[in-house]
């Protein structure tokens, strides 16, 4: 089973995770690009990432901007999985991981 990280470990971990923030008890980050194009580019890379882990983003894109919440159902909240989905999100847009 997978489990909840703590409130503390939380903190730490996003100490080192740029760009993302806790939302509604999710981790939580946007992303804006150049048009469309590049935006939906960028999701399929992530969905074929996500699909590997079978662990899937919830997200939203309006035109170049793309919203992206990470949390783990069966455990109630953000996850490692949570943690290396985002960090692998980073990667894939160039920034620090």
């Amino acid at each position: 089973m997978i489990e909840k990280l703590t409130d503390e470990a939380l903190a730490i971990i996003l100490e080192g995770l740029p760009g993302w923030v806790l939302r509604d008890g999710k981790l939580h980050r946007v992303l804006t690009f150049a048009d469309f194009v590049e935006a939906f580019g960028f999701m399929t890379q992530v969905a074929l990432v996500a699909e590997r882990m079978n662990h899937h983003p919830e997200w939203c894109n309006v035109y170049k901007t793309l919203a992206i919440s990470l949390t783990t159902h069966d455990a109630g909240g953000i996850s490692h999985k949570d943690i290396e989905l985002a960090q692998t999100i980073n990667r894939l847009a160039g920034y620090p991981v």
